[in-house]
């Protein structure tokens, strides 16, 4: 039996490997009822002439002839699925394998050269008040600031610098990015009023360098 279409395409995916699998179970299911057919007569083996060598007249020799013939056929084609099946399950499990070991290594490259590349922080997170603008953009405590806004960690001077930026911008969205757990976060904060004091409602306090 030749495969044709989705089995035969590069990109093989566990879908057409379950259509493989489908069309074995129908391959069985075809076999399975040609022998019904063969045992209601003479089976697999038995002979279809009589002690005088003439053609018996008591089954349907074409049915049995056919029936036979398709097993027969049906039968190699099981096997060429089987090892279709064999050979695809095995070539998708290669695949996921290398694209596993492709996306971790990326993911440690990407790391390495994000701990070469990023800046010193200016400035930690001592506090963030629930509800607070702070709170609503994601800033964490212990979150370690590299980019507030226009202020950086290569002109960063004093907490001066943080506060005159948050009050130019009020209601303004502000990229802030820092480390969090050896990682660059990015978000936007809105400095704005609120319920509680300031406008972040958060505590900043400048890293010691």
């Amino acid at each position: 039996m030749k495969m044709t279409g989705a089995e035969n395409n590069s990109e093989l995916t566990m879908e057409h490997v379950q259509n493989l699998i489908k069309k074995k179970d129908e391959i069985e299911e075809q076999i399975k009822a040609y022998y019904d057919v063969l045992e209601d007569g003479v089976g697999v083996e038995g002979p279809l002439v009589d002690d005088e060598g003439f053609p018996r007249d008591d089954v349907n020799l074409y049915q049995i002839r056919a029936a036979r013939h398709n097993i027969s056929c049906l039968q190699n084609d099981h096997k060429a699925i089987m090892v279709e099946i064999e050979e695809a399950l095995h070539d998708l499990h290669a695949r996921e394998k290398a694209k596993r070991d492709e996306d971790q290594a990326e993911a440690q490259q990407e790391a390495m050269e994000q701990q070469v590349t990023l800046p010193p922080p200016f400035a930690r997170v001592e506090a963030v008040t629930e509800g607070s603008p702070a709170s609503r953009a994601g800033l964490k405590v212990g979150d370690e600031m590299i980019e507030f806004g226009s202020v950086h960690t290569g002109n960063f001077q004093n907490l001066q610098n943080i506060a005159s930026v948050v009050q130019h911008s009020e209601g303004k969205p502000l990229r802030v990015s820092v480390l969090r757990a050896d990682q660059k976060v990015t978000m936007s904060l809105i400095p704005q009023r609120w319920s509680g004091r300031g406008l972040l409602g958060c505590n900043i306090l400048p890293v010691q360098r």
